[in-house]
């Protein structure tokens, strides 16, 4: 089971380069079979961007540093 705290604890400090670029990211939640919901937010919404964005920053971090994280989805 993926530790919650740990994943939030994570996007903190991914947090600030996203903001960087005028976007954010919220948690929505974390399933048992690793797979992290997150709320893309600011210019990251819209983005065409968006999704390297989570799939080769957000969820590769993730994965490295938090035990059992499988994937990041993003929510609407």
């Amino acid at each position: 089971m993926v530790d919650k705290e740990q994943v939030a604890s994570v996007l903190e400090l991914i947090r600030p380069s996203l903001q960087a670029d005028g976007g954010d990211v919220a948690l929505v939640d974390v399933n048992d079979e690793g797979v992290v919901s997150v709320e893309l937010q600011g210019a990251c919404k819209g983005c065409p961007m968006s999704q390297m964005t989570l799939a080769h920053g957000v969820e590769r971090i993730l994965k490295e540093r938090v035990p059992g994280v499988t994937s990041v989805v993003p929510v609407q």
